[in-house]
């Protein structure tokens, strides 16, 4: 176990129960890339703390696609795919594609759809309910389309362990390619090709990509195969604007809270670019419905239009997603956007009730140690992913939510940094005690028989206290710098790393000694603030869904108080972008001298 620095500014217990620690970074690398690159002070900080050195430095700053795109074939399976498709398409095969019901899923089929309307072929795209299929290929769903003369299926972010459902397939004649990056066994379910990054004899390293990157590459792959076949010049065709629907790329990478790191952090960073142009009429729609402006930042995909795209999935049509993000026509694009908006009202209706629930039952039954679990006689599966993040976020510690349906259960997990939370569901599973799981490091879903409950809380909460306890797992909060005096010219010295995400937070200051000059309840969860420093500074500050845990209460006991106050610096562009305003994560007494 790394012993730890002492706690920012004496930390140790903020209102939010964590730990403040600052990250650590290298004095002399800032000055080196401060002095090389003639970066101000505070950007060669923000770089050095996210391991960014001097020969990484440029290309961060300014991604650019070709600089980081790899071949696709060097991802296991990826040539046999590549001619299978390629044969597919070019013979004009039917060819189906089964996608999952979230966003990774949505955006990966309605890559697909397009990439295969532009070659004037059609796609069967098939997304299962959530409450009636589970996640995954079945042998339903199988059935049915080769019933249709289905010979070549596409499962997108779904197969990697579906060994019943591909015997299935396999049977009826079906020849299937999997595309995705779930965890993965040692055995492998019989595929005709199996792509996934996170297969264990995969040495591509791109195993930090979701679903919609993967299938990304493979159409890069199949688009210079058909090139290269004479296939677009016979067909008198243009070959597909592939660039153009990156943003369809960052959209499913940052709701599936992909890592921006590496290629990632390009393909987002150039498909946020693309969305801001709204060629998409789908996404454009969506954009409208959801107040955004021009430009679109990867927070706002996260938060905004993420939720929106699996309100499908979760509450309502499971197919509502992916055919928005594949449609071409405006009037048909608002209906189906003003759609899904209304169902994310409906499902954040339906999971303040579940979590209500979830967070008594954590506080009000007996402790419990390594993983959080709350279970509830049909809480609505579409919205059980949600509240184990929410109890994550308010416990800091991982966290599983279970929906009790008859003889089985269905749940979602959702883990903290350094604990792979996909592994072990994977370890579950081999001791019997899952009828199906999987998942990846930070969140994954299961199927349990109602009777295993017991001995699979036992077995998860044993293994998770373990683990937390070997590496020293506190929950914590990373600091990037303390700021005595914001400014416009810290926020854009900050700007200049986005976008951010998983892998590449945003940065997040202390402001030190400040005085909570007002504090307000807004919309009943949230927090409206006033700021004074020290100097007489003024600061407009919000905290969201500070009423939901114990920051809340504790600010408004705190007012006239000075506090330490953590959070993110942004533009206010309610006031046209020049002013300041504080995002507030947490706050700590100012400990006396």
């Amino acid at each position: 176990m790394t012993e730890r620095p002492p706690p920012l500014l004496g930390v140790a217990q903020s209102y939010g129960g964590q730990l403040w620690q600052e990250r650590a970074y290298d004095e002399r690398q800032v000055l080196a890339l401060s002095q090389r690159l003639g970066l101000p002070d505070t950007v060669a900080r923000l770089l050095d703390q996210r391991g960014v050195g001097l020969e990484q430095a440029e290309a961060f700053l300014n991604p650019r696609l070709r600089d980081s795109l790899p071949d696709p074939l060097v991802l296991k399976d990826m040539d046999r795919a590549v001619e299978r498709l390629t044969r597919a398409i070019t013979a004009k095969e039917p060819v189906a594609v089964f996608g999952d019901y979230d966003v990774d899923g949505a955006t990966s089929s309605a890559l697909l759809q397009r990439f295969f309307a532009s070659l004037g072929r059609s796609l069967r795209v098939y997304i299962p309910d959530r409450l009636k299929e589970g996640y995954g290929p079945n042998e339903t769903a199988l059935r049915l389309l080769a019933e249709e003369g289905q010979r070549v299926v596409i499962t997108v972010d779904c197969g990697t362990t579906a060994h019943a459902a591909l015997q299935e397939a396999a049977r009826l004649g079906l020849e299937v390619l999997v595309i995705d990056h779930h965890v993965a066994e040692t055995a492998l379910p019989p595929a005709l090709a199996l792509v996934n990054p996170n297969r264990l004899d995969d040495e591509s390293g791109a195993g930090s990509l979701a679903a919609v990157g993967v299938v990304f590459l493979l159409l890069v792959a199949v688009n210079r195969a058909l090139r290269q076949a004479g296939f677009f010049d016979s067909a008198g065709l243009q070959e597909p604007p592939l660039m153009e629907w990156l943003d369809l790329v960052a959209l499913g990478t940052v709701a599936d809270v992909a890592p921006l790191q590496g290629l990632n952090r390009v393909l987002v960073a150039q498909g946020l670019k693309v969305m801001a142009a709204r060629r998409n009429r789908g996404l454009a729609a969506l954009l409208a419905v959801s107040g955004l402006a021009d430009s679109v930042s990867a927070g706002q995909v996260g938060f905004q239009l993420g939720p929106r795209v699996n309100a499908g999935g979760r509450v309502g049509q499971a197919d509502l997603g992916a055919k928005l993000l594949a449609c071409n026509a405006p009037d048909q694009a608002e209906r189906l956007a003003q759609e899904l908006d209304r169902l994310n009202r409906e499902r954040q209706e339906i999971e303040a009730e579940v979590l209500a629930q979830a967070v008594a039952q954590v506080e009000q039954g007996p402790p419990q140690e390594g993983l959080l679990i709350a279970a509830g006689e049909a809480w609505h599966p579409g919205v059980i992913g949600i509240v184990a993040a929410r109890l994550r976020e308010r416990f800091g510690l991982p966290a599983l939510v279970l929906s009790l349906e008859g003889e089985e259960a269905k749940g979602s997990a959702r883990s903290v940094p350094g604990f792979d939370l996909g592994a072990l569901i994977l370890r579950a599973r081999a001791e019997g005690l899952l009828l199906a799981g999987g998942g990846h490091r930070m969140a994954a879903g299961l199927t349990a028989a109602r009777g295993q409950i017991p001995a699979l809380s036992s077995f998860l909460q044993g293994e998770a206290a373990a683990a937390l306890a070997e590496t020293g797992y506190q929950a914590t909060l990373e600091i990037d710098a303390v700021v005595a005096a914001p400014s416009l010219d810290l926020v854009a010295g900050a700007e200049r790393l986005a976008p951010f995400g998983v892998g590449n937070p945003q940065p997040r200051f202390v402001l030190p000694n400040q005085r909570l000059a007002q504090v307000d309840i807004m919309a009943e969860r949230h927090l409206r603030l006033r700021l004074q420093s020290e100097q007489g500074q003024d600061l407009r500050a919000v905290a969201f869904r500070a009423m939901e845990g114990p920051l809340g209460p504790a600010l408004l006991a705190a007012r006239g108080r000075p506090l330490h106050v953590a959070g993110k610096l942004e533009r206010d562009l309610w006031r046209g972008g020049q002013s300041l305003q504080l995002i507030v994560e947490d706050a700590a007494e100012v400990s006396p001298l």
